[in-house]
């Protein structure tokens, strides 16, 4: 499966000036982990990640990482600035062979039943499934009757409409609709539902994108109040903890005074 991590996530500039946005931390761990994780959780385990922005970073972190017996973790640069349709594209060769293949992003997390989305997805024969989610609104919203009176309010409320939550299979010959210029959620989205060739697979569960600073304020204080929907791999946990500590170790740590003149 393939993992999109060439974004700059220029609204998480507290974080992403120095790092690249998978390398962001949720308890001590970069996203990317997690993401990985749950995918490994349900029996994926070759990951093809396209880098661009700072990717030697995420190269360094996948090299020195020991991951699980089994697990095998590919970083393959696609460029800067190439667009996300560009950047898969260019792991067609990776994904040579591979009759269908899975897609997401390395910033968005779900308790997604990974077996069910294929299961949909070979259940029809359109040539790409993306899994739509209905996010919790920013604010909270008044209800107000006809004549104008306000009955009430409610606090951010799921949204009544559905999004792109990622997540995608795809089959191979998505790859040829792409080119290293291609935004993938335009055009290439744009042409498979014209054509009748994108399905929506709808997820009703936890979903939740890390796009903005408050974002992974609230996912790192899920995971430190044990309310993460999201789970990596089992064999994980030992190392979960250690990585939690480690955070909490780092943040209590008093700041280093200022060398002398």
């Amino acid at each position: 499966m393939a993992i999109l991590c060439g974004g700059r996530g220029t609204r998480l500039q507290e974080h992403t000036q120095e790092i690249p946005k998978p390398l962001v931390e949720i308890g001590g761990m970069p996203i990317l982990w997690h993401v990985i994780g749950l995918y490994a959780a349900q029996g994926f385990r070759r990951f093809l990640l396209a880098t661009g922005y700072r990717g030697e970073l995420i190269e360094r972190f996948v090299a020195e990482h020991r991951w699980p017996e089994g697990i095998a973790v590919e970083c393959h640069a696609t460029g800067e600035r190439t667009p996300t349709g560009g950047r898969v594209r260019m792991l067609a060769g990776a994904l040579a062979g591979q009759e269908t293949f899975c897609l997401t992003y390395a910033d968005g997390l779900a308790d997604i039943d990974l077996a069910a989305l294929l299961d949909f997805h070979r259940s029809h024969r359109a040539l790409a499934t993306m899994t739509a989610v209905r996010p919790l609104l920013q604010f909270g919203v008044a209800d107000i009757k006809p004549d104008g009176t306000v009955a009430g309010f409610r606090e951010k409320p799921r949204s009544e409409h559905w999004i792109n939550g990622g997540f995608f299979c795809m089959r191979a010959p998505v790859l040829e609709l792409l080119s290293e210029h291609s935004v993938l959620e335009g055009e290439p989205m744009r042409r498979l539902a014209a054509e009748g060739q994108l399905r929506a697979h709808r997820h009703r569960g936890f979903w939740e994108c890390m796009d903005t600073y408050k974002d992974a304020v609230a996912l790192n204080d899920m995971w430190a109040q044990g309310r993460a929907a999201w789970t990596p791999w089992p064999g994980a946990a030992r190392e979960r903890r250690a990585a939690s500590t480690a955070a909490a170790h780092r943040a209590a740590r008093p700041p280093r005074a200022p060398a002398r003149p």
